[in-house]
């Protein structure tokens, strides 16, 4: 107990912390209010290529494929809120977010695949979207009250409009579409929109009619400081700061952690819009977006420290935070929202052009590779709202989520299972991640900064150059770069070197390239003749991970492994949200992995390689990888209403509590083809 001096001693201790804390953060609040200097535009480290250069390859056409054929191709004729009356080509339908958000993964997948019957689909509401534009540059579905009075939406009356933010969406969708064909509608449409909100905003600001137009203003800004790269209209610059001053406080809750803190402390009813899981997967790339336009650094360092503190608190093994629909810390038997998912990788797509940072190349990877596709069904019809890490079952329930559904239906396998925002929203998953396997740099060369098999097709000094990337990658470690040129070319060509590689090699046409060790990214400066071959080989290594309550994770190269389990697949059905499946186990699943093992796990593991199966498919049955490992079962372990609650772990790392003496090797997969496993392990000894 303390003494009353001490208490006392303690008291004003505490104090001048807070005192302290408050000071640095109101000095660091006032330092981000950047005043906008509009010749202060920062140019991309890397530059997109034009949607359609980019046409996936092996494993990675086969998903795409499977997009097209399925709910991504069909998903107007499949989902009657998109299917009937649609506001988007002018009816009485949706005209909110869902129809935009379909099309803008669907819009990069028609050019992708070159697919000209899904081209001319998503065209017609592109076209509606630009036809109909009104005079004073509004844009979207008719309004009620233009449909009362049968005037059009003009800047004295823009409180006659409608939401900024599903026009958000869809200028996403038009500034992909003009990437690919070059429109000539397009850059006047969007000149006379931004002329409409400049006009506007003061009247009608962001958050006027809802949250989350102005929990996501990231989006417009970003389209407007797009279009000033093709206008040099600074107005654009202005605009965008505009809509950033009346936006949520993104880049300064970022930068100055107490944010991240207070979700992880407080998950109540108050200010939910502030840690909503989707809007913290959009928000993040915001400082970045701010330091393109400012040229401030301080941006630059919200960025780092705003993405770093949220995958330490809320961080998942599978690379994703918890969202469900809040921020809700680091423990694996919280959920993740599909939406997050998908707008998380999106952000750090954007991240990388305009930071070059290797770090988010790295997140990019393991987000897409493990998280995106254990949250949907191998067919792509069915989604899960909420994905766990630890998942032992697959049902109905409320389990430990921020947000239960009366209807409990927030982990099953369904179309419209949850809200039906990530039924749409699921499509620009891996389009867009297709889209950013390559960037030009500034030298106006090749940079190939994540890695997936496709093939390029771009302009370089106005000759054409061809690179066919060869890979199984992430399940193979070696990639193939087979360069066609018509003439000899030089340009610089970057490699990544992902964090976790320790000792990559690349050669050209057979000879060893030397580089600097720790290199994250390598420029290869040459002349380059028709036929060249750059290989780059990433060696993989098992290693071991530490997350939540001392639990490892196994992870090789970008993916990370999970307990193999039966599944047993069930279909039900629910009145209002349709056709869905439950999928439980008969297999163990409370295992704790070996503490002296892990200390040098590389050397206590086998590796079983099965190769890609031509018909490739995120399931169990396809996994084309394996790891053996050893462990011990833990028979206090038990599941608690469906969930793998961890067993508590002592400081020394590990459990302490009753442990099987037998040991059993148990097997791996990557957690992507598997829609029940445990991926974070508890310590034995």
């Amino acid at each position: 107990m303390k003494t009353n001096i001490e208490k006392s001693k303690f008291i004003a201790v505490s104090v001048l912390a807070t005192l302290m804390f408050l000071s640095c953060n109101k000095e660091t609040k006032s330092k981000d209010k950047v005043e906008l200097k509009t010749t202060n535009y920062v140019a991309s480290v890397y530059n997109e290529v034009a949607l359609g250069e980019i046409q996936p390859k092996g494993w990675l056409k086969d998903q795409l494929a499977i997009m097209r054929d399925n709910s991504t191709g069909h998903m107007d004729e499949i989902y009657d809120k998109i299917k009937i009356d649609n506001g988007w080509l002018g009816g009485k339908g949706d005209d909110w977010e869902e129809t935009p958000y379909w099309l803008d993964g669907a819009v990069p997948l028609a050019y992708q695949l070159d697919d000209k019957k899904l081209q001319q689909k998503v065209k017609k509401y592109i076209d509606w979207s630009i036809e109909n534009q009104r005079p004073s540059g509004y844009f979207g579905p008719i309004t009620e009250w233009e449909r009362e009075t049968g005037n059009k939406v003009d800047i004295a009356h823009c409180d006659k409009g409608e939401d900024w933010w599903p026009r958000m969406v869809m200028l996403k969708v038009i500034q992909q579409y003009y990437t690919a064909t070059q429109d000539k509608r397009v850059i006047p449409f969007m000149k006379k929109y931004f002329d409409y909100q400049w006009a506007t905003l003061d009247t009608c600001p962001i958050g006027k009619w809802t949250e989350w137009a102005q929990s996501r203003g990231v989006e417009n800004m970003r389209i407007a400081q797009w279009l000033y790269t093709i206008t040099k209209d600074e107005k654009l610059l202005q605009l965008a700061n505009k809509i950033k001053e009346q936006s949520f406080a993104w880049s300064e809750w970022l930068g100055n952690r107490d944010w991240v803190i207070n979700a992880a402390a407080h998950p109540n009813g108050e200010s939910w819009m502030h840690r909503h899981g989707v809007n913290v997967g959009m928000a993040i790339k915001e400082p970045a977006e701010n330091y393109q336009r400012t040229g401030d650094s301080a941006y630059l360092k919200a960025t780092k420290v705003g993405f770093s503190d949220l995958m330490t608190l809320h961080g998942l093994p599978n690379g994703i935070f918890s969202a469900d629909e809040d921020l809700h810390g680091n423990a694996p038997i919280q959920g993740t929202e599909l939406c997050a998912i998908v707008e998380a990788m999106f952000s750090l797509e954007e991240i990388i052009g305009i930071t070059g940072d290797p770090f988010y190349m790295d997140a990019l990877e393991q987000a897409t590779f493990n998280a995106l596709p254990a949250q949907t069904t191998d067919d792509f019809n069915e989604k899960q709202y909420f994905q766990i890490a630890n998942q032992i079952e697959i049902d109905r329930g409320v389990y430990a989520f921020t947000l239960p559904f009366n209807r409990e239906m927030n982990n099953v396998l369904g179309a419209k299972s949850g809200y039906t925002c990530c039924y749409v929203n699921m499509h620009q998953g891996w389009t867009k991640f297709t889209q950013h396997l390559w960037y030009k740099n500034q030298q106006d060369g090749l940079a190939a900064l994540v890695y997936s098999p496709n093939t390029i097709s771009t302009t370089i000094k106005n000759e054409t150059v061809t690179v066919q990337e060869d890979t199984a990658y992430p399940f193979g470690d070696e990639i193939d770069f087979k360069i066609s040129v018509e003439d000899e070319i030089t340009f610089p060509f970057e490699l990544r070197i992902p964090k976790w590689c320790t000792a990559p090699s690349i050669t050209v046409n057979g000879e060893k390239v030397s580089f600097e060790k720790d290199k994250e990214i390598v420029t290869l400066n040459r002349s380059w003749k028709n036929g060249d071959v750059v290989k780059l080989k990433l060696p993989m290594e098992v290693r071991a991970s530490e997350w939540a309550e001392n639990t490892r994770a196994i992870e090789r190269g970008p993916l990370v492994y999970g307990l193999k389990l039966n599944e047993k697949w069930n279909e039900g059905n629910e009145e209002h949200e349709g056709k869905y499946f439950t999928v439980h186990t008969d297999s163990n699943w409370n295992y704790g992995l070996l503490q002296e093992e892990l200390k040098t796990i590389a050397n206590n593991t086998e590796v079983i390689a099965k190769g890609l199966n031509d018909d490739f498919k995120w399931n169990l049955e396809n996994a084309p990888l394996e790891i053996k490992v050893n462990a011990k079962q833990i028979p206090d372990w038990k599941a608690i209403n469906g969930l793998a609650y961890l067993p508590v772990t002592g400081r020394e790392g590990f459990y302490k509590g009753e442990v099987s003496k037998k040991e059993e090797s148990i097997s791996l997969v990557p957690i992507g083809f598997t829609k029940l496993r445990i991926v974070a392990f508890p310590v034995v000894k």
